[in-house]
């Protein structure tokens, strides 16, 4: 049963992780900023997600 909460768990991370990528690239941010985060939400999927929910680039 771990595996199938750990299978499912991930591939909402992976959505959610694509998800924030795409909206950083369509925000009105500098490409700095935007390579950033990009990079943050690679390198930490789960914390650089959150962190990315409340400082993000908006719009």
């Amino acid at each position: 049963m771990g595996i199938e909460v750990g299978g499912f768990f991930g591939l909402l991370l992976l959505i959610a992780n694509v998800w924030a990528i795409v909206k950083t690239v369509q925000s009105g941010a500098s490409t700095g900023a935007k390579v950033f985060w990009i990079v943050l939400i690679l390198i930490l999927p789960f914390i650089g997600f959150i962190i990315w929910l409340f400082a993000g680039p908006r719009g």
